[in-house]
């Protein structure tokens, strides 16, 4: 049996030329790439909707919305945020170099484009960006509900697992100003003698713990690095994994399955793209032996449901 050829990286090119759009297409895909086409801004954003490409390649100067402000949008999407964005324009005055780099882009190509320059740049930055990814999927597995914290304890950033978690054990919006309160407190406390580091501390409410802090570490001059944990709580997400051979990521799947949320919801949630929430589905079926959603909701349901 022949193996499975490797899938495609997708690329978006945005132009308004008929022209450069069948130039660049053709030899894009000479060069093994998967080729999406919008002729406008406003179509490239709608196609992002439906599919992540792996690279953009953006056209600067085009009717209506030009490729600074299409570029901006990109970024403010979630899902596409962290796909590269590469320039081409005939547009070679530093001011348009500028602003294609201010509004998201990471390289920029005048035109006529070098087709051996292009795709020497088309290949930096995916591996670039699948470095990037390696990089933010290593952290997420290594410990999702990370915070981080300056000096004085207010609170420097939060992952959005972490959030959602302190919101819900503060039954607040505003839950990182509460606990930001308790964590100044032990960060006044830790350089007095005999203070442990390593012990975790807990938030407390009506004489709970509702969260569980430990200390990882210093990470920077001035920031400070914690994990948290629901306090006496198995997550359901780890029940999901005890009862069927899944990964972490793909019991999290499992778990917004069960909840009724779509796939689109399922990437909003957990900062997924639609193609990766269908890669992680497609394991899933196999590995509880179903074949559609419903019947993986009803399974883990059941799990739930008994603990």
């Amino acid at each position: 049996m022949a193996e499975a050829a490797l899938p495609r990286d997708i690329v978006l090119l945005v132009d308004d030329s008929p022209e450069a759009l069948g130039f660049l297409t053709e030899t894009l895909e000479k060069s093994g790439f998967s080729v999406l086409i919008a002729t406008s801004g406003e179509a490239a954003l709608n196609i992002v909707e439906r599919i992540t490409p792996d690279l953009v390649l953006l056209d600067a100067v085009m009717p209506g919305l030009d490729g600074f402000d299409t570029c901006r949008r990109l970024k403010a999407n979630a899902a596409v945020a962290q796909v590269p964005v590469i320039f081409m324009t005939g547009l070679t005055e530093t001011e348009h170099v500028v602003n294609a780099l201010d509004s998201g882009g990471v390289d920029y190509l005048t035109k006529p484009i070098n087709i051996d320059e292009l795709r020497a740049r088309i290949r930096v930055h995916l591996s670039n960006a699948r470095s990037a990814q390696s990089a933010r999927v290593a952290l997420d597995a290594a410990g999702r509900h990370l915070l981080a914290v300056k000096g004085n304890g207010v609170v420097h950033w939060s992952t959005p697992q972490a959030t959602r978690l302190i919101n819900a054990a503060t039954n607040s919006d505003d839950g990182l100003d509460i606990v930001a309160h308790r964590i100044a407190a032990w960060m006044s406390e830790r350089d007095k003698p005999g203070f442990v580091r390593d012990a975790s501390f807990a938030l407390t409410e009506n004489g709970k713990a509702t969260l569980q802090f430990s200390f990882l570490g210093a990470i920077g001059a001035d920031e400070h690095l914690f994990r948290l944990t629901a306090a006496n709580k198995r997550p359901d997400d780890q029940t999901l994994r005890q009862h069927f051979p899944l990964t972490q990521r793909e019991s999290e799947v499992l778990l917004w399955i069960a909840k009724g949320k779509s796939n689109r919801d399922i990437g909003d949630i957990l900062g997924l793209s639609s193609r990766t929430v269908n890669k992680h589905l497609e394991q899933i079926y196999v590995k509880l032996g179903v074949e559609n959603r419903a019947s993986a909701a009803v399974k883990a349901a059941h799990v739930l449901h008994e603990i």
